[in-house]
């Protein structure tokens, strides 16, 4: 891999501009492929295996337009103004003027009058391209109420989609962040803006390859974004290795396509496997059970691969145009100081004394972790988004009118055969005898006959705490045949069946992993180690997110105004990004310290070195994926605000606290037992020659001259001190 490698990038930078014309010609094909057969991301909302799953399919087959797309529209009159049957019935026309429009419902009216609520029904589902995130017909609708003074809000699952549209701050401030952050650490301006250009080609022919994967599979309107937040971070980072490898080259006075070359033969094995780790997790997500996810892993792979690629092959190009302005100005002037870097005398206080900085690193991470235990989780709903939206103005104004439940109801479908119109109005008066449950609707027909359907208010809101307990206890008091659904009950099996999957996600990532860090670097406690750190990093994350949102803590600085439970979709969503993503900075770490350790065989002094020679462009990583998180973390919708804030305190936790204590200070206990593997075991794992061992690369090929194409492959020898 290593000859590869050095061939590759020696021979990028030796001729950039094929490189660039290979890269035009590749974008354009990918491009042209994803214009012919690609597709838009759409959303597949079932769950096959959810037992609210099964009511919302008998609905359909019975049922016209069950199933289908709906608008909840909600009228307030101010100071006690009462919307009129004229108004109310002008507003009725209006709606079913819309396109795909098929019903609206008597208004349902508030006990004081002054509130009304219909629901819109159409004749297509929600992620219909006409429907989905498109609230322009529905505000056209209502002009005239609201003209009239009415307050109007929506509600729903088809305002839910549009509600809380991304804005795109997150890429914005994530590359204005890394810019500064870059330019501190490199004090070159080209130098800091070479990783950011990278990272931002790969990212734009990512989009083309998950714009062809929509045209293959549904893939969720959300993993854009997701792909985006991961690819951005990511690229940046494998870039940055890249290029702080070259720049170190160049200081040991290599010329630039040799430099080149040796950076991606060393760091560039680093990005190669960090990569594979951030893969395998990803490919975990499949493991949860729900298409979504599935597009999610699917979608961030590409990115992954495409900005993993970039920075490969493109990294040498820019170098070569660069030259020697990658150096900052003071070494180019001979002015380099002479004074141990920071992370020198950090790594020496820290393998220094190794046991209390073990200890006091692993307790701040348990106590930061320990919220986790308490984690409660619900699928997000208009409740826990920001009153900026008009969901949640719809969902508050529902709940004080006409009863939190009233936001929230479950459905009772019965089977027909197996119950008369007499036990299905037994059914429903048992329900509405709950303390729990405050009304009930009549028992209607089907038009075939077939089934019977009412609805039952609970007493509280749909994120009540009770809601689970709610849901279980109807399913058991319900006949044989009868089946519970709507989106209430769909939301607890959402739940449910997530919270279980995320066990069966966390094991097959965590082996999985392991098992390729024993292949790379031929040891049984570096893999066990960095699984276990990587799982309090991520637990660190949890309590935090449980803290913030769920506690309450500081939620008013991003924009929310109460606490909420975390929603279902992040956990499992959180560990699989982030544990491949920690993966990323273990590699590049151990990586380093590995090749110390092979060198000089002095275990002690290869976790200084590793440390020393990593701690500046990990930390400089960690600060532009934790900056890009956060801005993340600025959008409205709750969930990205979520995804955001755990990420980057996971990324912020482990490139600092596990990183750059916990990592050196274990290491340094365990001496040579580091890197300890049975020899039955080293027989059995397949060899991985990934170690980032700086090597010596003979350059047989020539570099005074574009012209040559028929380069003699470099031979390897050992790494000179």
């Amino acid at each position: 891999m290593s000859r590869f490698l050095h061939r590759l990038g020696r021979g990028a930078a030796l001729h950039p501009w094929r490189t660039l014309a290979a890269w035009v010609l590749a974008s354009a094909i990918v491009f042209g492929i994803a214009g012919s057969f690609g597709g838009t991301p759409v959303d597949n909302w079932d769950v096959p295996g959810a037992p609210a799953q099964k009511g919302v399919d008998t609905l359909r087959a019975h049922v016209p337009g069950a199933g289908n797309a709906s608008a909840q529209v909600v009228v307030h009159g101010e100071d006690g103004q009462q919307p009129s049957t004229a108004q109310l019935d002008r507003l009725t026309a209006a709606l079913l003027a819309m396109d795909h429009a098929v019903t609206v419902t008597p208004p349902r009216m508030s006990d004081d009058g002054d509130t009304a609520m219909l629901v819109v029904g159409y004749d297509e589902p929600v992620t219909h391209p006409d429907l989905m995130e498109n609230l322009e017909p529905l505000e056209d609708a209502v002009a005239g109420t609201r003209d009239a003074g009415f307050q109007v809000e929506f509600g729903g699952e088809l305002p839910g989609t549009a509600a809380a549209p991304m804005e795109g701050y997150g890429e914005l401030i994530g590359v204005v962040a890394a810019l500064l952050i870059l330019l501190l650490a490199f004090g070159s301006v080209i130098g800091a803006g070479l990783p950011v250009g990278v990272a931002l080609i790969g990212l734009v022919v990512g989009s083309a390859g998950l714009t062809i994967l929509a045209g293959t599979m549904d893939v969720s309107t959300a993993a854009p974004m997701v792909a985006s937040m991961v690819g951005l971070g990511v690229g940046i980072d494998y870039a940055l290795l890249l290029v702080t490898r070259h720049v170190e080259f160049l200081r040991r006075g290599l010329d630039v396509p040799e430099a080149a070359g040796r950076a991606v033969a060393t760091a560039g094995r680093s990005v190669v496997f960090a990569s594979a780790t951030v893969l395998v997790s990803l490919m975990g997500l499949r493991l949860a059970g729900l298409s979504t996810y599935s597009s999610f892993g699917f979608a961030t792979a590409i990115a992954v691969v495409t900005v993993a690629a970039a920075a490969l092959t493109l990294v040498p190009v820019f170098a070569r145009f660069a030259g020697h302005r990658l150096l900052p100005r003071r070494v180019r002037k001979g002015r380099e100081s002479t004074k141990a870097p920071l992370t020198a005398r950090w790594a020496q206080r820290v393998a220094g004394r190794p046991l209390p900085w073990a200890i006091g690193a692993a307790l701040l991470m348990i106590v930061i972790a320990l919220p986790a235990l308490g984690m409660r989780t619900w699928p997000q709903d208009a409740s826990s988004q920001s009153t900026e939206t008009t969901t949640r103005r719809a969902f508050d104004l529902v709940s004080d009118e006409f009863g939190p439940g009233a936001n929230g109801p479950l459905t009772v479908v019965l089977d027909r055969e197996k119950t008369t119109p007499e036990e299905a109005a037994q059914v429903a008066a048992d329900l509405e005898a709950r303390d729990d449950i405050v009304a009930v609707t009549p028992p209607v027909e089907s038009p075939d006959k077939a089934i019977l359907v009412f609805d039952a208010e609970p007493a509280f809101g749909p994120s009540d705490e009770r809601t689970a307990r709610l849901v279980d206890e109807v399913r058991r008091q319900l006949p044989d045949g009868a089946q519970l659904t709507g989106t209430t009950a769909m939301f607890s099996d959402i739940a449910e069946m997530l919270a279980e999957r995320l066990w069966l996600v966390i094991a097959f990532v965590v082996l999985t992993s392991v098992l390729v860090l024993a292949m790379v670097f031929r040891s049984v406690l570096v893999p066990l180690k960095a699984a276990v750190m990587n799982l309090l990093s991520i637990g660190a994350a949890y309590g935090v997110l449980v803290a913030v949102f769920q506690w309450g803590w500081g939620v008013e600085l991003l924009g929310l105004d109460h606490a909420m439970p975390v929603s279902s979709w992040v956990p499992i969503l959180i560990f699989a990004i982030l544990f491949g993503l920690s993966m990323d900075y273990e590699v590049f770490l151990l990586s380093r310290v590995r090749e110390s350790w092979l060198d000089t065989g002095d275990a002690h002094a290869s976790v200084i070195r590793g440390l020393s020679d990593t701690g500046r462009v990990i930390s400089s990583a960690a600060a532009i994926m934790v900056a890009v998180f956060l801005g993340f973390a600025t959008e409205v919708d709750v969930v990205v605000k979520m995804l955001g804030l755990g990420m980057a305190t996971a990324i912020f936790l482990d490139a600092t606290v596990v990183r750059m204590v916990l990592v050196p200070a274990t290491m340094a206990l365990l001496g040579k037992w580091n890197w300890w593997v049975p020899a039955w075991l080293d027989r059995v794992l397949p060899t991985i020659d990934v170690e980032a061992e700086l090597v010596e690369l003979e350059a047989a090929a020539t570099t005074d001259d574009d012209t040559d194409t028929d380069e003699t492959e470099p031979g390897l020898a050992p790494a000179g001190r």
